[in-house]
């Protein structure tokens, strides 16, 4: 207990310093003040203050600064991704080039998939779609290079693993096409591998696993492929849509560019909203971007919600971290809906309400809800702490201290493991991925997905105003049911006449109510 309390107390003063934005360079008020590096203890643990949960760390795994828990295979993880039935879990190490599969529950580490290519890999590869084009490297398609694994993305049934690289090792300022993974997880080996645009971040797919989506933080623009297909082999790309104007790239090819501060709107946060008919996009140096799926265009922007690093949902409630405020959103997706629906014919802006805030600590990267979203798992990276958010008053109830600067977090899918991965920065720290347990008070719910049409919001959607191109397809659409159905209604009408006409033996029939 004093372990804990020390530990909160050093996590409030380190919230209190401050942060290191991701997207800018640091001021020299922040050099004078860089947080110390910090280490989690296994068998740390911390209480939320109202007793409903506790949180324990039982083990970590990392290359350097991690002592008796030595991995050479983490090299900066970035990201993690549990599999679908919680059995596996999955690190994307960005400067090592590779996957590390460990098992969830004994942290036994079960194969490294590496992100190294060159002539060999070249059936791997789908045919080139025409959107994405080397001109500083013509030759960039056939050269060997090691992919950079940033986030990751499970298609819905769990089979595939979907993992796009920040750059190709050769391209150092990352103007030229980098390129995506597909993993099988039954055999944890690439069988597939894709183009993408400059700098992809978040991969994301629909809720019914037939659309990718791909954020490129390089240029203002999201990728898209169709994978409705049961084969990756026979998955294709669709045409990509910018968010307000594509950036023209022309960077040194031999002295590194800072691209964080050079990118546009830094777009990162990818979520499908229900029915898969609208999709969010955030930008952390711009506000949240809306794409009207069907159409296939950007429609707009919500001003309110400016520089959101990272977008989930959990029932009817969408949750947003905001890297440099150091904040957690709560969002009512009905909010959302509402504000889209009522657009006026030309209007790219939409105002929405219901935002709440909580102020945790700095550098809010990743978060992640329990499966009864009654709790918002935020990693934290400046504060180097995972911070555990109340949903229903958005009131931090707990923290606890992770190895130096966190980005990346998942929850299983039972809620009671929590995996952050910490980067480092600065040769400093972290390089280590962190494992929690939960466990709660009172029994866990799971959350269920729901139903296309089973939320308030889902109808919304249904209603929601369309482009006029799509909106005159729409009416296109419509004629042939009007036809049908004033057919039926004469049909019905003459049905009717006929038996009023029969003898009365045929009439004696009482009626049902419920018609032919």
């Amino acid at each position: 207990m004093i372990r804990s309390a020390i530990s909160i107390g050093l996590l409030a003063i380190a919230a209190l310093l401050p942060m290191h934005a991701g997207a800018t360079e640091q001021s020299d008020s922040v050099r004078k003040h860089t947080p110390a590096v910090v280490s989690s203890e296994i068998g740390q643990s911390v209480t939320a203050s109202d007793s409903s949960l506790t949180v324990t760390c039982i083990d970590r795994r990392g290359g350097r600064h991690s002592g008796e828990h030595y991995d050479a295979d983490i090299q900066s993880p970035k990201s993690a991704v549990f599999s679908a039935d919680g059995k596996k879990l999955y690190i994307n190490s960005l400067e090592g080039g590779k996957t590390v599969v460990y098992d969830a529950r004994t942290r036994r580490k079960l194969k490294v998939i590496s992100h190294r290519f060159g002539k060999p890999s070249a059936p791997l590869w789908l045919p080139s779609s025409g959107y994405y084009t080397f001109t500083h490297y013509p030759d960039g398609a056939t050269r060997p290079f090691m992919g950079k694994p940033v986030e990751e993305a499970m298609t819905p049934d769990g089979r595939w693993l979907i993992v796009p690289y920040y750059r190709r090792t050769f391209d150092i300022n990352a103007q030229d096409p980098s390129a995506l993974a597909v993993i099988d997880t039954r055999t944890d080996s690439i069988v597939v591998m894709a183009e993408t645009g400059p700098l992809p971040k978040m991969v994301r797919t629909s809720s019914d696993g037939r659309l990718l989506a791909i954020t490129h933080w390089g240029d203002n623009t999201v990728g898209f492929m169709d994978i409705s297909d049961p084969d990756p082999h026979r998955w294709h790309h669709l045409p990509p849509i910018t968010i307000g104007t594509k950036l023209n790239l022309n960077y040194s090819l031999t002295s590194p560019v800072n691209r964080d501060s050079n990118s546009g709107y830094l777009l990162r946060g990818t979520l499908f909203l229900p029915g898969d008919s609208l999709l969010l996009i955030s930008g952390m140096a711009g506000p949240v971007a809306v794409i009207d799926v069907k159409s296939h265009q950007w429609i707009g922007m919500i001003p309110q919600l400016q520089s959101v690093r990272h977008i989930v949902r959990s029932g009817d409630m969408l949750y947003m971290s905001r890297n440099t405020a150091g904040e957690a959103l709560s969002v009512p997706l009905d909010s959302v809906v509402s504000a889209i629906r009522s657009q006026r014919h030309g209007t790219r802006s939409f105002s929405i309400g219901g935002i709440r805030r909580a102020k945790i600590g700095s550098g809010a990267r990743t978060l992640q809800p329990s499966p009864s979203g009654k709790y918002l798992f935020v990693a934290c990276n400046s504060a180097s702490a995972l911070y555990i958010v109340r949903t229903s008053d958005m009131k931090v109830i707990a923290a606890i201290p992770v190895d130096s600067y966190p980005v990346g977090l998942d929850v299983s899918a039972d809620g009671t493991l929590i995996a952050v991965t910490s980067q480092g920065r600065d040769h400093r720290g972290g390089n280590a991925v962190n494992f929690f347990r939960v466990d709660y008070a009172d029994p866990e719910p799971c959350l269920l997905p729901l139903k296309a049409d089973s939320t308030a919001a889902d109808s919304l959607l249904s209603a929601a105003p369309q482009p006029a191109a799509a909106a005159a397809e729409n009416r296109m659409a419509v004629w042939p049911l009007i036809a049908a159905a004033l057919l039926l209604m004469a049909a019905a009408a003459a049905c009717a006449l006929v038996i009023r006409r029969r003898p009365k033996r045929y009439s004696g029939r009482k009626d049902d109510g419920k018609g032919a």
